[in-house]
C-alpha cells in the first residue's frame, strides 16, 4: 500500500500525484487539515526520517517562530510543534511498503517505483 502524506494545495504535492497518476500507480492521500495528524503518527515519521528534516524551514510557519524556538528545537519539541502546526511537516512524505520517504524529485520517483 502507498500512501502520500501532506496538503492538498501545496505545489509540490500536486507534482507528486500528477506523477503517481502518469506512472498508475494507485496510492491513497493523507491530507494533513482533513484526515488530521496525531503524535504517533509524525513521532513514527521522525523515527524513520531525519526529524531535522522533516520540519520545513523554508515555510511561513517555521519562519513565525521566535528565535528562541528554533533554537530550541529537539526531536521531542519539534514532534510536538509539529503536531500542532501540521504546515511545518516538510511535504510529501511517501509511504511505500514500509519504506518512508520525504519530498518529491522525480528521479527519486523513478528509483522507488521501478
Amino acid at each position: 500500500m502507498i500512501t502520500l502524506y501532506g496538503i492538498s494545495n501545496c505545489d509540490t504535492i500536486k507534482k507528486a500525484k500528477k506523477y503517481l497518476a502518469d506512472n498508475n500507480i494507485d496510492y491513497t492521500f493523507h491530507d494533513y487539515r482533513k484526515d488530521g495528524v496525531n503524535e504517533k503518527m509524525v513521532s513514527e515519521f521522525a523515527k524513520q526520517l531525519d526529524w531535522e528534516q522533516l520540519v520545513n524551514k523554508r515555510g511561513t510557519t517555521y519562519r513565525a517562530l521566535s528565535d528562541e524556538q528554533k533554537q530550541s528545537l529537539t526531536k521531542v519539541s519539534a514532534i510536538e510543534l509539529l503536531v500542532e502546526q501540521p504546515a511545518m511537516i516538510k511535504r510529501p512524505v511517501l509511504v511505500n511498503n514500509n519504506s518512508y520517504h520525504l519530498g518529491f524529485i522525480a528521479a527519486q520517483y523513478d528509483e522507488i517505483f521501478k
